[in-house]
């Protein structure tokens, strides 16, 4: 679909070389002409157990959420730094509320197209779906990475802090996202499992 021309060049941003691997070793497959090839061999469209789910759908829809909470994020923290926000006098907290609200708001906009047009849902449909769809996925990626970036801010840099304007401020973020994309993958097997989800490929 459509919205994957996104979401992996987003991976490869903070994934490296093992998002280039993961595309050509899982996104490849996933394309719409290797899908139709795929039924075509097999006489069939049987959709994947829920009941017991290969990590490529896991990692697919982990990657769908990290996509959208990389993108946002980098915004966020260049809003933070070039408007000088701070939360009782600390840039951390700002960088963490704005992360949050900037990732949720294109997560959902990211699930919202993905969604919709796979179940055929009316516009209201698939706002309401997509919530529920990625909310908890969104939350368990933030926590990694928000835990590194506490690592950063309070132990590794503490005086001073790294800034946005640093080459090693987004090494250290790139190394959060990985985090945050650890700490969402059992909330993603969980949500496809349960149906909150749905696997793509």
């Amino acid at each position: 679909m459509g919205i994957m021309n996104v979401v992996w060049p987003a991976t490869a941003l903070y994934l490296s070389v093992v998002g280039l691997w993961a595309y050509f070793r899982l996104g490849r497959h996933m394309t719409k002409e290797a899908q139709v090839s795929k039924q075509m061999k097999s006489g069939n469209s049987a959709n994947a157990s829920k009941q017991h789910l290969p990590w490529p759908q896991i990692a697919v829809a982990d990657s769908h959420c990290g996509a959208g909470c990389a993108i946002a994020d980098v915004v966020a923290e260049f809003l933070v730094f070039g408007l000088g926000l701070s939360i009782a006098g600390v840039t951390l907290w700002a960088d963490y509320s704005l992360d949050l609200a900037c990732a949720w708001l294109l997560g959902i906009v990211f699930q919202y197209f993905t969604i919709k047009p796979m179940l055929k849902l009316s516009v209201s449909e698939g706002i309401l779906a997509a919530i529920k769809a990625d909310t908890l996925s969104i939350i368990s990626f933030q926590v990694g990475m928000y835990a590194w970036m506490a690592a950063v801010y309070f132990l590794l840099f503490p005086k001073p802090h790294l800034h946005p304007n640093e080459a090693l401020y987004w090494f250290m973020m790139q190394i959060g996202m990985i985090a945050g994309y650890l700490t969402a993958f059992p909330m993603n097997g969980w949500l496809l499992k349960r149906g909150f989800k749905e696997s793509m490929g």
